[in-house]
């Protein structure tokens, strides 16, 4: 399944992309992260979903310089082939 998460509050400019990336990659979650101009972090992730589900209280917890307002969660009607899980906009 994938899904399609936006994460708003203090997330960008506190590591929570690297965050992100480190988290679906240990729960071996295939998709991206990046953030969004509006100040939010965007995330599209496929995986189980009890993989899902743990993602998703990463999300809600974020890194520790980090505040999280809130975690949208979408369902993605086409499903992604990514297996491994990448930052979208790093230089």
């Amino acid at each position: 399944m994938t899904r399609r998460y936006i994460v708003t509050g203090r997330v960008q400019g506190v590591g929570f992309r690297w965050f992100v990336e480190r988290e679906a990659s240990a729960l071996g979650i295939g998709g991206w992260v990046r953030n969004n101009d509006d100040g939010a972090v965007e995330v599209l992730a496929a995986g189980s979903a009890d993989q899902l589900a743990r993602l998703r209280r990463a999300l809600e917890r974020g890194p520790r310089a980090s505040r999280v307002d809130e975690v949208q969660e979408f369902d993605e009607e086409r499903e992604t082939s990514e297996t491994s899980f990448r930052i979208e906009g790093a230089w």
